[in-house]
């Protein structure tokens, strides 16, 4: 099983470099900066007020979400509102989920963090595939649990969802035909079927985008031959000497103890990378596409005014109905707001979920 190494830029060069090509890593000094934990970097918090359990429940075709279960602990069975808050593209709920769930719990909400299919604990096989229709699903499972579950008391019209990353494209897609989805909010979004169009920033051609199709095509003939799962994309396993400010802008959260996080049943080697021979269903996937259908339904756009994916909000919010917000965090790249908890604007979250989950 071999992974490769340009996920997020672009599609280009999906059959990937062998790993023995990557392993030319920077300086000392570099590595110190990958490992940077300031302005509150907390991927992993925990709060001494938050209730938190793993649970499990099934998606409309009869598959198996995992995800974890937030509330205050003094809630008193007290009914609350709720929210679904999925993870960044290649990630998993421990990967800045599980940190927003906690920090919407501390204010009051129930909150539920999952796993995509084929990722972290979700049931899926071939683990790290990609199914859009699938991601989305995930989210309306979601309320179907929080309508349905005991362990809290949750108000079935007052749930609403949270997309961090790729999330944020698979929540609109989920939103756009689940009602009961009654606030919609996203941080650092990534339009991940115009990312596998276009690459990022417009950088892959129609022709480049066609070569990737027929690899993938092509491995998927050599799997059904028998050959082994081949893996694309996701973050660098290791610092080479030309990796672009966007590589190491994610290899500094998934490949250092700020963010890295390897599931039960994969290895530090396959994590953040999706199968190869999948990964092109991203092609057509178009989550903006209707949005202003979700309308009267508030909307959320979040994004830093550093970060390389801003385009993709701004375009969501452009096509957005009222009643829709967008709102720019001063000095944050993409990653920050995956855990930088002085940049993370949790107040307006915290405002904006209760104004509109009241």
């Amino acid at each position: 099983m071999e992974a490769t190494s340009d996920w997020f830029p672009t599609l280009r060069g999906a059959i990937m470099k062998p790993m023995n090509q990557l392993i030319l890593v920077f300086s000392m000094g570099i590595t110190a900066m990958a490992q940077n934990m300031s302005y509150g970097a907390e991927n992993f918090y925990r709060s001494n007020n938050v209730t938190s359990q793993p649970i499990n429940f099934p998606t409309q075709y009869r598959t198996t979400v995992a995800g974890n279960l937030f509330y205050l602990k003094d809630q008193n069975n007290n009914t609350a509102p709720a929210v679904v808050i999925g993870h960044p593209m290649g990630a998993v709920k421990e990967q800045s989920a599980n940190l927003y769930a906690t920090k919407l719990a501390e204010q009051g909400f129930t909150t539920v963090s999952i796993d995509l299919p084929f990722w972290g604990a979700s049931m899926g096989e071939p683990r790290n595939a990609v199914l859009p229709d699938l991601y989305a699903e995930a989210f309306s499972a979601a309320v179907d649990y929080l309508g349905i579950q005991n362990i809290t008391s949750v108000d079935r019209e007052r749930i609403g969802g949270l997309g961090i990353c790729g999330s944020g494209g698979f929540l609109i897609s989920a939103a756009k035909l689940d009602p009961r989805l009654k606030a919609i909010a996203t941080a650092s979004m990534y339009d991940m079927g115009t990312l596998a169009r276009q690459g990022l920033q417009n950088s892959q051609s129609v022709d480049q985008l066609k070569e990737t199709i027929a690899e993938a095509a092509q491995q998927r003939w050599a799997e059904v031959d028998g050959g082994e799962t081949q893996y694309t994309g996701g973050t660098l396993n290791h610092l080479i000497v030309n990796a672009t400010p966007v590589e190491r802008e994610f290899y500094e959260y998934y490949r250092t103890k700020r963010g890295e996080f390897v599931p039960v049943g994969s290895t530090p080697e396959l994590t953040t990378h999706p199968t190869l021979s999948t990964y092109t269903k991203f092609v057509n996937f178009y989550p903006f596409s209707g949005i202003d259908t979700i309308s009267p339904r508030p909307m959320l756009f979040i994004a830093g005014d550093q970060a390389h994916s801003r385009y993709f909000s701004q375009d969501a919010y452009s096509r957005a109905a009222e009643p829709k917000e967008f709102l720019s965090v001063p000095g944050a790249g993409h990653v920050d707001l995956y855990d930088r908890t002085e940049l993370i604007p949790f107040q307006r979250l915290t405002e904006f979920f209760q104004a509109n989950l009241a």
